[in-house]
């Protein structure tokens, strides 16, 4: 079955690095759009950016445009999440996402079939 697993949270300081981790399992990484949303408090899920390996597509967000930096190591079915300059409003819990490509790969939550646990960051 299929299973993501997220890694390194934290908190850390306005300015600071965070790195975030999904271990993926369970199915043909290389297929499925994967993606990272991220849910602060009373608000609603939002994506973060989102990664295609088959044609190397992705997108950010342009809250974290030139911030973050989205990768991945096929070979180890892991995506990451580079976190740089964090901001307060950064504060969340970020979720790893996939779901099997049919056509362009979505950025709605609602679109996205299998979700990690979260992992929750926190800037002050």
């Amino acid at each position: 079955h299929v299973q993501l697993v997220e890694s390194g949270g934290g908190s850390v300081q306005a300015g600071g690095s965070l790195r975030l981790s999904c271990a993926a399992s369970g199915y043909t990484y290389s297929t499925y759009c994967m993606a990272w949303f991220r849910q602060a408090s009373g608000k609603e899920r939002e994506v973060v950016a989102m990664m295609y390996s088959a044609d190397g597509s992705q997108y950010l967000a342009d809250s974290v445009e030139g911030r973050f930096t989205v990768s991945e190591d096929t070979a180890e079915s892991m995506l990451h999440l580079q976190m740089d300059s964090l901001k307060p409003e950064d504060t969340a819990l970020y979720y790893c996402a996939a779901h099997p490509r049919d056509g362009d790969c979505p950025l709605r939550p609602s679109d996205f079939r299998y979700w990690g646990q979260g992992t929750q960051v926190t800037v002050s």
